[in-house]
């Protein structure tokens, strides 16, 4: 009769998930997790923060379209990784969060990292968080918990796993692994549904299609692109679909805020197909800047509280958005489309305009830096197949002007909690996910300061991430807020001119400061040639707003 632990049962469970990889910070609370996890040659990327390691997951998860896990132990484990799952739960990624606890026969005895209802605290930044209180249940229950996680809408779930639990020995003989745990549920569209879609496109004199993370997650590239060319209909996108169509597409027409270009009389879109499109923050709200309020929106989203949640829609279909754009490609073969060749050059027109505007500034000789150019500069001089991560209040907004991504997944950054500091644990697990591609973390200087100790951690694994930090010693979105809204009375938005990458050097990493934009290129190539982490340290100037940061604030 072989006997086997708790957490080795666990593990067994993990790899029938096809769980590779794990995120944690050990704690003695998880041993037989880290025990089992060497047995089985599963690889567990130990950070120096608990919170670097739930960004991790998620940072793979989003990378991949998977399952991502992250471990935590008790007590200020648990605590230092709610941001993450908060992040988490807000953006629908799906994390398995395995936290220790205290044993169940010290319940009330006041021993160590205990005394906190784990549980308790999570199940509303969660779809499901439970307490496992029988080693035989884990199998099931972890079971339980990742096809939740892994279930449209995707999201975050929590076990509480308690040391005597995870140690207690069991036959072996007498639990089961699940057999499936992994399931693939997509809900297709009712055909009338598609049918009345397809007539508002065709019947549109100015239709766009708005992709969101719902399009990324459902691996919707091949099927937007065949949909879009067929129509003829202009694509925008989030952030985290950016990619999904190229951005050399003709048909490509930039970030969801690229709309507010098309402003003019008869330029406004009419009709909108909207693709697991999440209204609110990231579509301007209700501002009509953005989403014109006259257009007919066509939403398309798995999860029906979304839909009209923020906006009136012509259209409501709770699917899949790969399985109705299927269905959609399907149906429009038999339909005459229009010619849009005019419509699609008013789109094209638009983001010359705008990047010419911006393109004045790039002329500027004498330091300090202007953002735009700092920006321009390394989008030029990073290798095509390279995931950017974007971290800082105002960093990735002038990242975002110039962003050319032709591969899904391959730009992760802020979701609807604006967790700034999350940057380096994002890049750790995309690199971890996607060992033999470029990784590069745009990072502000105030946010690459709450876990810069993760140099370490890329160290030590040998994870040759780039981190450009834009150093405008400032907490720059705060500093703008106060001068716009308090009259220029700064309190408490000011930092240092430090020498981030002097930090990053004493964990062993490549560093180099950049003054000069013309230094700045090959200061870039150089840290990815270096094949190991790097830390770019660039002095920008403080003073320019990005275009996407005076919309918000004019809301305010």
């Amino acid at each position: 009769m072989a006997m086997v632990s708790g957490g080795e049962l666990l593990v067994r469970t993990l790899l029938r998930a096809n769980v590779r990889h794990i995120f944690g910070l050990h704690g003695a609370h998880l041993e037989t997790i880290f025990q089992s996890c060497l047995d089985h040659k599963i690889p567990i990327t130990d950070t120096r923060h608990e919170v670097a390691a739930g960004h991790a997951a998620e940072g793979y998860a989003r990378a991949t379209r998977s399952l991502g896990v992250s471990m935590a132990t008790a007590g200020p484990g648990f605590t230092n990784i709610i941001t993450s799952v908060a992040n988490a739960y807000l953006d629908r990624t799906p994390v398995l969060y395995l936290c220790g606890s205290s044993a169940l026969s010290d319940a009330e005895t006041n021993t160590l990292q205990a005394g906190i209802d784990q549980v308790a605290v999570t199940v509303p930044i969660t779809k499901w968080a439970h307490r496992i209180t029988v080693a035989q249940q884990i199998p099931r229950l972890v079971a339980e918990a990742i096809r939740l996680a892994t279930s449209a809408p995707t999201g975050p779930v929590l076990l509480d796993l308690p040391m005597d639990v995870l140690a207690a020995q069991i036959d072996e003989n007498s639990v089961r692994i699940p057999e499936q745990v992994l399931l693939e549920v997509r809900a297709a569209p009712p055909a009338a549904a598609v049918s009345e879609a397809l007539g508002m496109l065709a019947s549109a004199e100015r239709p766009v299609i708005m992709a969101g993370v719902g399009a990324y997650f459902s691996d919707a590239a091949a099927e937007l692109r065949a949909f879009a060319e067929a129509a003829g209909i202009p694509v925008f996108s989030d952030f985290q679909a950016h990619g999904l169509l190229p951005s050399n597409h003709p048909l490509y027409g930039g970030t969801f805020h690229k709309m507010t270009d098309l402003s003019k009389p008869g330029e406004r879109p009419d009709v909108i197909l909207a693709l697991g499109v999440r209204f609110g923050l990231f579509t301007m709200g209700m501002s009509d800047l953005e989403v014109p309020l006259a257009a007919k929106i066509i939403h398309v989203e798995v999860d029906p509280k979304e839909i009209a949640k923020v906006r009136p829609v012509a259209l409501g279909i709770a699917a899949d958005p790969r399985e109705t754009l299927r269905a959609m490609s399907a149906a429009a073969k038999s339909r005459n489309w229009p010619n849009r060749s005019a419509w699609n050059q008013i789109v094209c027109n638009a983001k010359i305009d705008r990047r010419k505007r911006l393109e004045s500034d790039l002329h500027r000789a004498t330091p300090p830096i202007h953002p735009y150019q700092a920006v321009s500069a390394i989008a030029e001089n990073i290798p095509e197949d390279t995931i950017i991560i974007g971290d800082g209040a105002e960093a990735y907004h002038w990242f975002n002007e110039v962003i050319r991504q032709n591969q899904p997944g391959s730009y992760i950054t802020h979701g609807f909690l604006g967790a700034v500091g999350m940057g380096l644990g994002l890049s750790i697990g995309a690199q971890v996910a996607h060992p033999k591609r470029p990784v590069l973390a745009l990072e502000g200087d105030g946010a690459v300061g709450f876990t810069i100790a993760e140099f370490d951690t890329m160290a030590r694994h040998k994870l040759p991430i780039v981190v450009v930090v834009m150093n405008n010693h400032s907490w720059a979105a705060s500093q703008h807020f106060q001068q716009i809204v308090s009259g220029n009375r700064l309190s408490g938005t000011e930092l240092r001119d430090a020498n981030y990458h002097e930090v990053a050097a004493a964990f062993g990493c490549h560093a180099q400061r950049v003054t000069k934009i013309e230094d700045l290129g090959p200061a870039i190539k150089a840290a990815f040639a270096g094949g190991k982490p790097a830390c770019v340290n660039v002095s920008i100037d403080v003073a320019p707003i990005p275009p996407e940061v005076h919309l918000l604030m004019a809301r305010h």
